[in-house]
């Protein structure tokens, strides 16, 4: 295996040096760099055009400007990089490290949302083969696949961005959009849930009822200006996450699993009480990170230890609820303050660039302020992306249905649970693991529009800028990151195969 690996890291390297000399090449000879500066009616404009040629090494042939940012970037290994200066003599270096902070912010988040509802939404849609949902479904993905990215922005932009604001201004309760809220959750859950019509029924109206009660309370509360959840509500999510991963995983006649779940839950409670003063008064990134492993690591031992016989889906099923369970706590925080940041931005939803000038205040606001800068372009990264990884998980679910093996495992007395779950989704993770490799550095790149539309100051901005003045340095950096990033995602990808199916490692 490592000598696979080592093998696909150095052809990998080959391409990666090929394609920069053709990119460096191409951007080169472009256009003109000096355009701008040969057409000024300024007295300094031959200084002008001295300094930029200095900063460019213009006055150098294209193989021996390519030759210098190749050493600079191999000085990377020895913790000496140096990715050149753009035009006006700007480090390229440190534009980078914002550029790419600010758009893996972005794209992280775009992908994991997306491979989680993607994946989801393929299994059940396989599950529900030419059902009603399977066809609304079908008909929803490939719209969202053909939006034109600028004009879904511009549509986001519009109703979740402006239009938003000016409703959180004064919140009033629409009586209409409630009850079409009410009416399209109820159809889509009694889809889901199928069964005979009566059973459709009941569940439509029982959703369909839930969403106008909850909607009504939310107002009656002034939740949307005052939101607040409280010990009782955290050990209500607690409660639900831990019983529903359970019935999903291995089913609540396993015991064991449940009972780790549920003292996973207990758990939970006693680290919401543990952490509230630290998080109120002292909160961090770093401090978040480190409860977020420590999290993990408790529900990894209650799995292990009380999970008897299906350790595996103890260990699980303790993951999903703690994690939640932490991300519960800090939306719970994050409500805390949200009051606070409405005086201070009453128009909360940016719709351009990636974050507020001059923004300051406590760690909670600023976090605010940030997530809400995410909002308009993750929601579109991951709808467009979400098409991709649900109609391969459908085909690729669909196609492992139809082998011996799961007819075998079915013959056998399998239950339905753990024929999907246990034998048909984890081989037909396979070929869903190459797209989940390269759509992470595919969202990288065809995030150039995405950061254009919304003013976003992150990889797309500094690629585009490179083009539009002829600069190949910050082009450069741009393929570095996303060059690496398809490298490294391919070497993951090929390590997963090996532990998707073993028989790969022989």
């Amino acid at each position: 295996m490592l000598k696979f690996i080592l093998k696909r890291l150095g052809s990998s390297i080959l391409v990666l040096f090929g394609a920069s000399i053709l990119l460096f090449f191409l951007t080169v000879h472009s256009g003109d760099p000096l355009e701008d500066l040969r057409e000024s009616q300024s007295n300094n404009r031959e200084n002008l055009i001295a300094t930029r040629t200095a900063f460019m090494n213009l006055d150098q042939p294209w193989y021996v400007r390519y030759w210098d940012w190749l050493k600079g970037v191999g000085g990377c290994v020895t913790g000496s990089c140096d990715l050149g200066t753009n035009r006006s003599g700007q480090p390229v270096g440190e534009l980078l490290s914002l550029a790419a902070a600010s758009t893996l912010r972005l794209v992280v988040l775009a992908t994991v949302l997306a491979i989680i509802i993607g994946v989801a939404v393929g299994i059940i849609t396989a599950i529900r083969q030419y059902s009603g949902l399977d066809y609304a479904v079908t008909f929803l993905i490939f719209l969202f696949f053909s939006l034109p990215v600028f004009w879904a922005a511009v549509i986001l932009k519009e109703y979740l961005g402006i239009r938003f604001n000016d409703w959180i201004a004064d919140p009033t309760l629409s009586w209409p959009a409630l009850l079409l809220a009410a009416l399209i959750a109820g159809l889509m859950l009694q889809a889901v849930m199928a069964g005979d019509a009566k059973r459709r029924l009941f569940t439509f109206a029982t959703t369909a009822a839930f969403v106008v009660l909850v909607g009504w309370l939310l107002f009656a509360m002034d939740f949307w200006r005052n939101p607040r959840m409280g010990p009782i509500v955290q050990l209500l999510i607690g409660l639900a996450v831990a019983v529903g991963a359970t019935i999903v995983v291995a089913g609540l006649r396993n015991r064991s699993v449940l009972k780790a779940a549920l003292v996973t839950v207990a758990l939970g409670m006693v680290g919401y009480y543990a952490t509230y003063g630290l998080l109120m008064t002292n909160p961090s990134g770093l401090l978040l990170a480190g409860l977020g492993v420590l999290t993990i690591l408790v529900a990894i031992v209650v799995g292990r230890l009380l999970g008897g016989f299906s350790k595996g889906s103890a260990v699980a099923v303790s993951i999903v609820t703690a994690l939640l369970m932490g991300v519960a706590i800090v939306a719970e925080h994050l409500m805390n303050y949200w009051p606070t940041l409405l005086r201070m931005k009453p128009r909360p939803i940016s719709v351009i660039g990636s974050g507020t000038p001059n923004m300051e205040g406590h760690f909670w606001v600023l976090f605010l302020d940030r997530g809400a800068q995410l909002v308009l372009p993750t929601i579109l990264l991951t709808i467009i992306s979400v098409a991709t990884y649900s109609r391969y998980t459908r085909s690729s679910m669909l196609e492992v249905s139809r082998q011996d093996y799961i007819r075998t495992a079915r013959a056998k007395g399998l239950g339905e649970r753990q024929v999907i779950l246990k034998h048909a989704f984890r081989n037909s993770l396979i070929p869903i693991t190459t797209i989940m490799a390269f759509d992470f550095a595919g969202l990288i790149g065809g995030a150039v529009i995405t950061e254009q539309v919304f003013g976003w100051k992150g990889m797309g901005e500094l690629f585009a800028t490179g083009l539009r003045e002829v600069d190949p340095m910050p082009v450069m950096a741009f393929f570095l990151v996303t060059g690496t990033a398809a490298v490294l995602m391919n070497l993951v990808a090929d390590v997963l195969y090996a532990v998707l199916d073993p028989r790969i490692r022989v």
